[in-house]
């Protein structure tokens, strides 16, 4: 099954999830809106998926990474923003026109990345570690001198 479509305006209906021979899906240039249903993600036969040029906003549901089956996924020029995975076996233009994401596949790196943790965790650590070292090297010492001194008594 495929669908095509054009003129259409406002959401994406939830019930497009249902539709499960549907093959090729193309919405593009369009005005909806809103955001990616979940509910695409269970169109496992499901090959090419086209949203471009339209106004979806919000983050790409990871459902749609799972379908195996989709060959030709386009999202581009609309306003969407990054989540976690993307989807790495698209190519970058797959996605263009979209200023909020970043990463691979895109060319363009995210500016906040998950940043390490702050370096008083790093001192606290280190901090932690010496007195242990320090304390080893207390016993070793110590222990030395008993060994030494019954040694030579």
């Amino acid at each position: 099954m495929v669908i095509r479509s054009s003129r259409a305006a406002g959401e994406i209906p939830d019930i497009v999830g249902t539709l499960n021979s549907l093959i090729v899906l193309n919405l593009s240039h369009n005005n909806l809106n809103g955001q990616i249903p979940h509910a695409l993600g269970s169109l496992w036969e499901i090959e090419s998926l086209d949203l471009s040029w339209n106004q979806l906003i919000g983050e790409i549901p990871q459902s749609l990474a799972e379908i195996t089956n989709l060959e030709v996924l386009n999202m581009s020029q609309n306003h969407l923003v990054p989540q976690g995975k993307q989807f790495n076996t698209f190519q970058g233009n797959s996605f263009g026109g979209n200023l909020g994401l970043c990463g691979l596949p895109l060319p363009e790196r995210c500016k906040h990345p998950i940043s390490p943790p702050p370096e008083a965790d790093a001192d606290e650590k280190s901090g932690c570690t010496m007195k242990i070292v320090m304390m080893g090297y207390g016993c070793g010492t110590l222990l030395g001198f008993v060994i030494a001194y019954v040694m030579l008594s």
